[in-house]
């Protein structure tokens, strides 16, 4: 499955990750990753969440990002959840290319009953009409 939380830069979406990804790491009987640029959630985040700072890995576009995930994902299959910080702000503001990666992230979350949140700066208006079914308030 995967989620967007949406919204204009300030309004409150990595908290709601944060409190997400807490929550989950409690709930879940398995692995919580978050994803994000630098580690300035280190301590925002309960210990049993594992935090990547993707920028020791060069990530720069989506289909880097979309291996990356990949290889996250066959590393450790008992990863449940992944949270990731800032999307735009890691691979660009490219929105036809970060559709198509949720568009190919869908099957491999669904066969895996994994799910992925991403967090993004833009309005939902933004967005293709295939991403906004995905889009959450949590």
């Amino acid at each position: 499955m995967i989620k967007l939380l949406v919204g204009h830069k300030g309004s409150g979406k990595t908290k709601t990750m944060v409190a997400m990804a807490n929550e989950a790491a409690h709930t879940s009987n398995g692995n919580v990753v978050v994803i994000e640029k630098g580690i300035q959630l280190t301590y925002d985040l309960s210990h049993m969440v594992r935090l990547v700072d993707v920028e020791q890995y060069g990530v720069k576009t989506f289909d880097a990002y979309y291996g990356f995930l990949c290889g996250l994902m066959a590393g450790n299959y008992d990863i449940t959840d992944i949270f990731c910080d800032a999307t735009f702000r890691v691979c660009g503001r490219d929105i036809p290319a970060f559709a198509a990666m949720c568009e190919r992230l869908i099957k491999i979350t669904t066969a895996n009953g994994l799910t992925i949140t991403f967090i993004a700066s833009c309005e939902p208006e933004e967005l293709p009409d295939e991403l906004k079914q995905y889009i959450t308030e949590e």
